[in-house]
């Protein structure tokens, strides 16, 4: 049972019942200043009449209020009929505290243990909390995603009225009040309210938190419109279908909290030691106990090396092993641009086999870029490109703002532009430096007389390479094309074959289109590939290479990928993506691709096995000293050094962590950023042209 989680309240909002938020961050506090008081009189005033009255009124508290967490989730597991480690920990600090206090009250001259007693709960609640404090609260995802659906909505008719009403005189009412049927306006800019059809009007809409894709989808009467999505620059007019939790968002926020809790009842490594080790250590300090009074020894004889062998078996090391560890690692990987969760993170990590990946955004930039240009007059085309990048500059559509960016890149001047027009899913037309200039697809210069024969071959080429092909015509003459992709990241490809050395098979899964999703995965060495992926579907691909190949980390930076991102063993989000993303996901790559998600899995791999090498070590000191113990060789005042030293050895061992990264490899990669690398890969979807 996974008692750590269960018997600590979180730091974040509570469930009810619980403590209020950060109520636990003052018994680590408490206990630390109270402890240490503690110390200073059993070993600066020993030998002073009230050193144990001081030491019994220091410790009480720690005992009772800071050590509560651990009695509670004692019984907790006793009305189970079972055992954790809270049981020993409780039971242990009982023991060397009843045992002190008989021995200050009625027993005068006797050594007593306090400071054991205080120890062996403030080093546990300061390990557990450092473990708390790294891992955020799985409600984040959720309150992500619920940002996203708008409060209110601009109502124009009720269902039953059978009215579409006047744009004029909608009325402002909160979007959960909507029912299906209703007819609502979504001016320009806003998210839509729910999910439904285009009742009236034409436009964009931006659905980049459904596909992760970034060009927005052109949309008439008839077509199908998703809450949360945003409207573009035309107002819409929406018949309402679905609201709340069955709409596209509320689908997915209710995948993201089942994955979610489904991981979190996933059993630790900690919790399955602790099922064998504490009841062994039980049973080896009651047969102590017995033996020495069957050898004729007294109680007190006997009752010493039973509070021997809890003392110096009290699992400080063993619950340091995986706190200490998880602070070393998560602060080195936070120096790297790496933000880890907590320790189920780092643990999830063994016997990872795959790591699906998102594009848009994860393998590539996430945003447009003019790759190719293409004269088609025998000039350079810089010329043209200037011309096209003066029509341009009023437009906010992301074609548009490509062809602007690519002339700032070579160092031209846009051309002044005047008459500006765009037409909705065509391109758009404008006076430049006194000549018309028209640029957008090849169908609607057609359309509008336009000799296009001349691009048709070209065009067709750069479809093939998964580029969106612009077209630019000055005077009615087609001059040039543009070939505009989502270009990949510069550390893609070396990214992907360091994951494949660490022993990981990389699989694409985009919404994007098959043909834009080859592209990709053919430029950054991927082989298996999967498009045209729903955010159900991402996850439901997840769960699939799961029980085909074992553990999965995905790593995504959108809405749509949150899901998956919470399935998955690992969910590994990009930080330039959504809040949404990070929120479900274990780790957060600040800054970097692909290059530092492979960082991410070596410093991962690197802290589970300091983890690995704590518990080693704990377990090889029980083996040994335990026996000495119970024979009585190792009293309770050296059981407690010993036991005080075994915690030092696990700091120091978790310490090592702060070297990773700077001895060579790619760790050093992190921070370094270079010119995004031009790859021919995102067209714009079917009805995304402008």
């Amino acid at each position: 049972m996974a008692v750590w989680q269960q018997n600590w309240p979180p730091l974040t909002a509570p469930a009810a019942g619980q403590p209020p938020a950060g109520w636990p961050l003052a018994h680590p506090h408490a206990g630390a200043v109270l402890s240490a008081a503690v110390l200073a009189v059993a070993y600066g005033f020993s030998s002073a009449a009230w050193a144990g009255w001081a030491q019994l009124a220091l410790t009480l508290p720690v005992y009772a209020w800071v050590g509560s967490l651990f009695h509670r989730g004692a019984l907790e597991a006793a009305r189970h009929r079972t055992t954790s480690m809270d049981t020993l920990v409780s039971l242990g600090a009982t023991v060397a505290f009843g045992y002190s206090a008989i021995a200050t009250i009625a027993l005068p001259g006797r050594p007593t243990y306090y400071d054991v007693a205080a120890l062996i709960i403030t080093l546990i609640a300061v390990g557990k909390y450092l473990e708390l404090a790294g891992r955020a609260r799985a409600g984040a995802a959720i309150e992500a995603l619920a940002e996203l659906q708008p409060r209110t909505a601009h109502l124009l008719a009720r269902a039953a009225s059978g009215q579409h009403g006047d744009p004029a005189h909608a009325i402002d009412i909160p979007a959960e009040a909507l029912r299906a049927g209703d007819i609502v306006l979504v001016r320009p800019g806003e998210a839509i309210p729910a999910d439904g059809e285009l009742a009236e009007g034409a436009g964009t809409v931006d659905e980049s938190m459904l596909t992760g894709e970034p060009l927005p989808r052109d949309k008439r009467p008839g077509d199908e419109l998703t809450g949360a999505t945003v409207n573009g620059p035309a107002p819409l007019v929406l018949r309402v279908a679905r609201t709340g939790a069955e709409t596209v968002l509320g689908q997915i926020m209710a995948l993201v909290d089942a994955a979610q809790k489904q991981k979190a009842n996933s059993q630790r490594l900690a919790d399955r030691i602790s099922a064998v080790f504490v009841p062994v250590i039980l049973a080896m300090a009651v047969l102590t106990l017995a033996g020495w009074l069957a050898s004729g020894a007294g109680v007190v004889a006997a009752l010493i090396p039973a509070v021997a062998v809890l003392v110096v078996a009290c699992p400080c090391a063993l619950g340091l092993a995986t706190p200490v560890a998880v602070m070393a690692g998560t602060g080195r990987g936070a120096q790297l641009g790496l933000l880890i969760r907590g320790g189920e993170s780092l643990e999830r990590v063994h016997g990872l086999r795959t790591v699906v990946l998102d594009k848009t955004g994860t393998l590539t930039a996430g945003h447009p870029a003019v790759v190719r240009v293409a004269a088609l007059d025998g000039s350079d085309g810089l010329g043209t490109l200037a011309l096209a990048a003066g029509a341009e500059a009023a437009s906010e559509h992301p074609l548009a703002r490509a062809v602007a960016a690519a002339a700032e890149d070579r160092g031209l001047i846009p051309a002044s532009a005047g008459d500006f027009r765009a037409v909705a899913g065509r391109g758009v037309t404008a006076t430049a430096g006194k000549r018309e200039v028209q640029a957008g697809s090849l169908r609607w210069l057609a359309e509008t007389g336009v000799d296009t024969s001349g691009g048709d071959h070209l065009a067709a080429g750069l479809a093939e390479a998964a580029q969106t092909p612009v077209a630019v015509a000055v005077d009615g003459r087609l001059r040039l094309l543009l070939g505009i992709a989502d270009a990949l990241r510069p550390d893609s490809r070396d990214g992907v074959a360091r994951l494949r050395g660490l022993g990981l098979e990389p699989v694409l899964a985009t919404g994007d289109t098959l043909e834009a999703a080859t592209a990709a995965a053919r430029a950054a060495g991927i082989g298996n590939v999967h498009a045209e992926l729903l955010p159900q579907d991402k996850s439901e691909l997840v769960a699939q290479l799961q029980r085909e190949r074992g553990p999965v980390a995905m790593v995504g930076d959108g809405i749509n990928d949150a899901p998956a991102l919470a399935a998955a063993d690992i969910g590994i989000a990009v930080a330039t993506g959504t809040g949404a993303a990070m929120a479900a996901a274990d780790i957060t790559v600040v800054h970097g691709g692909i290059g530092a998600v492979a960082d991410a899995v070596m410093l991962a791999r690197a802290t589970r096995r300091i983890i690995r090498q704590n518990l080693g070590w704990a377990f090889g000191y029980n083996l040994i000293l335990v026996p000495l113990a119970a024979t009585g060789i190792l009293p309770p005042v050296l059981a407690a050094v010993a036991m005080a030293t075994s915690s030092v050895t696990v700091v120091g061992n978790a310490l090592r962590l702060r070297r990773f990264g700077k001895t060579g490899g790619h760790a050093g990669t992190l921070a370094r950023r270079g010119a995004i690398r031009p790859a021919a890969q995102e067209p714009a979807p079917e009805g995304a042209s402008r």
